[in-house]
């Protein structure tokens, strides 16, 4: 069984209001991708990972994952317009099994951690589809937008909700079927579960951690520096 793992990396960050996409800003000197990448380069049972990127952007990620001496584990694929089209390239791309195991990636998470990593693999052999979440902690209210902001609808007992992190994992076959219903119907989904549930697959959630955070916006880089400062003691 092999376990392939997917980043997709086409992504503007606009939300980052930089001159770069974020995935190429700098955490504590590095890249925020390398980071991300070498996390998953670090644990064995992964064969192969593959990133999809823009094609203005393939030359600038070849450089650096030479430089960053990831070459014998990273292929580099174009990405598409949005999240789904850029891993179905990947998808497309993969010299995958049906039973083979994929994990998507979020490229802006830098800091998931080896332990995750593997759990999210376990997760997905015994129940084919997995995704890393973390319990919600607020109050969850729903809400129905108006021309002046938002008014509560109802509150959703915490306990029903978990906030979706990545990986998120799946058996090949599963992924790719899931995927192609998609397209043919024209389904964009806001993450890979989302399309996968919607092919009727359930999915079981691993635990994760508030230090798998996502950098969207310029304050996350300076959470995200002084989570890697603590975990460097």
């Amino acid at each position: 069984m092999q376990v392939f793992a997917i980043f997709p990396a086409a992504g503007l960050g606009t939300r980052m209001a930089g001159s770069q996409p974020k995935q190429f800003l700098a955490l504590n000197g590095i890249p925020i991708l390398i980071h991300s990448l070498r996390a998953f380069a670090e644990v064995k049972r992964i064969t192969a990972i593959y990133v999809a990127v823009r094609k203005p952007e393939i030359e600038r990620t070849l450089a650096q994952i030479a430089e960053y001496g990831l070459n014998d584990r990273v292929q580099v694929v174009e990405g598409g317009d949005h999240r789904q089209e850029s891993v179905a390239h990947a998808l497309s791309a993969l010299p995958a099994e049906d039973d083979d195991i994929v994990l998507v990636h979020d490229a802006v998470r830098p800091l998931i951690d080896a332990a995750t990593i593997d759990r999210t693999i376990d997760a997905v052999i015994e129940n084919g589809a997995a995704i890393v979440g973390l319990p919600a902690v607020d109050t969850i209210k729903q809400v129905e937008r108006t021309a002046h902001g938002a008014l509560v609808t109802s509150t959703i007992p915490r306990e029903f909700i978990v906030l979706a992190q990545t990986p998120q994992g799946f058996r090949y076959g599963l992924l790719k079927r899931a995927f192609a219903e998609a397209t043919a119907d024209g389904f964009v989904g806001t993450d890979e579960a989302s399309v996968v549930e919607r092919a009727g697959q359930q999915v079981a959630v691993v635990h994760g951690s508030q230090v798998n955070l996502k950098i969207t916006q310029p304050g996350d880089l300076e959470l995200a520096e002084f989570y890697l400062r603590q975990r460097h003691g």
